[in-house]
């Protein structure tokens, strides 16, 4: 939505779907950079700006778009009309990263049935005192699979800037591979540690919802990746492993001389989690007969201010001897359902790493996921050399 002539490009393919018999609902996110315009005259204005001013500000950028494609689809001769989603998403939770609570259906419903084009901005609710909340960065497709789920649509299509889901990030790996099918869990694991194709919010909802999805270029007309429960056909003998995550975002936080008793780990944590800073690779290392010890934790690079202040204001609580940071490392994960049955996965993943030099700062991992915290220099490197080693560069069998 980088323009009106984009906006026509998505016109067109909406009037596409109606002709073919379709309900149709669309959700739109903002024009390109349009919300970091918005987020930075916040700043400007207030740099301890009012969480609920600020949702004000940020979710205009949406209701614009929504205005603009109903417009664009009524100058086509389609019926069309723009909804608000304080109207229809009802969320609680803190402002700027606001949870989908409830979807007001009744009102796209008889919209849809009278034959009108619903057109809703993403991104945005209503909060449980009536003002606007958001749903966080990458929230309007948190909005689209809410809205496909509240309504029962037979799936939801998300468009973006790229044609699926890719074996890694094609910039750092040319050969990288579209999949045509990705699992729910895969597709999760991969946006929690890096992937950009979708938020991760919207593939977990999309799972319990069991709301079939698509990612399909906003440019080409293309086949995409489907979002699915299980693999079929000759997905089902892929690589046991999907993809290859990078994570640039990162951020590594020591907290040294922590009193090595129980609580302490949760008095650190706790305070974190409540300001809604996640925190992610937990490393607790004891030193024997010392009493103390060192907590690990990485959290996202933009919070990490905010993490270490709100650690330095625990200091006498705690009383841990000091803190460090490093906001030179990045993640690399691999992911796919083969790890769950396949423990040698991990195994390799670590050897390739050692024979290229590479230093792991930390490991996390799930069943389907192993996750290594690196040095942001070697991230190129180790997505490359990860990639070829579980054979991810080699062409799809036809």
């Amino acid at each position: 939505m980088a323009g009106i002539e984009r906006i026509r490009s998505v016109a067109a393919r909406v009037r596409r779907e109606f002709g073919g018999g379709n309900e149709v609902l669309v959700v739109v996110s903002a024009m390109a950079g349009e919300t970091d315009r918005l987020v930075q005259y916040c700043r400007e204005a207030a740099p301890l700006h009012d969480p609920t001013e600020y949702d004000v500000v940020v979710a205009s950028g949406e209701q614009v778009t929504a205005g603009l494609l109903a417009m664009t689809l009524q100058s086509m001769g389609l019926k069309a009309r723009s909804f608000m989603g304080w109207q229809l998403v009802r969320a609680s939770g803190i402002h700027g990263n606001a949870r989908v609570e409830a979807i007001e259906n009744a009102t796209l419903d008889e919209a849809l049935s009278g034959g009108t084009i619903a057109v809703i901005p993403g991104f945005q609710g209503v909060s449980e005192d009536g003002r606007v909340a958001t749903l966080g960065r990458g929230g309007s497709d948190t909005s689209a699979v809410a809205i496909a789920a509240g309504v029962k649509a037979d799936r939801c299509d998300i468009y973006t800037d790229v044609d699926g889901v890719y074996t890694t990030d094609p910039r750092i790996v040319p050969k990288a591979r579209k999949l045509n099918q990705v699992t729910f869990e895969e597709m999760l694991e991969l946006a929690g540690v890096g992937a950009k194709v979708l938020q991760v919010r919207s593939v977990g909802l999309a799972m319990r919802a069991k709301m079939p999805l698509r990612v399909l270029s906003a440019f080409e007309d293309v086949p995409g990746t489907d979002i699915v429960a299980e693999l079929s056909g000759a997905e089902m003998e892929r690589n046991q492993i999907a993809g290859i995550a990078a994570d640039r975002g990162e951020a590594r936080i020591t907290v040294i001389g922590v009193p090595d008793q129980p609580g302490t780990v949760a008095a650190i944590i706790g305070p974190l989690a409540k300001s809604g800073i996640p925190v992610d690779m937990i490393v607790h290392a004891a030193t024997p007969d010392t009493g103390s010890s060192d907590l690990t934790f990485t959290v996202p690079r933009a919070v990490l201010a905010q993490a270490l202040a709100a650690i330095e204001a625990l200091k006498d609580a705690v009383a841990y001897d000091r803190l460090v940071s490093d906001d030179k490392v990045a993640k690399v994960s691999i992911v796919g359902v083969g790890i769950r049955s396949n423990p040698e996965l991990a195994a390799t993943m670590f050897d390739v790493l050692a024979e290229r030099q590479i230093n792991l700062l930390a490991v996390s991992s799930s069943e389907i996921k192993v996750s290594a915290l690196i040095a942001e220099d070697q991230l190129d490197l180790a997505v490359r050399v990860l990639h070829s080693a579980f054979g991810l560069d080699q062409e799809q069998a036809a």
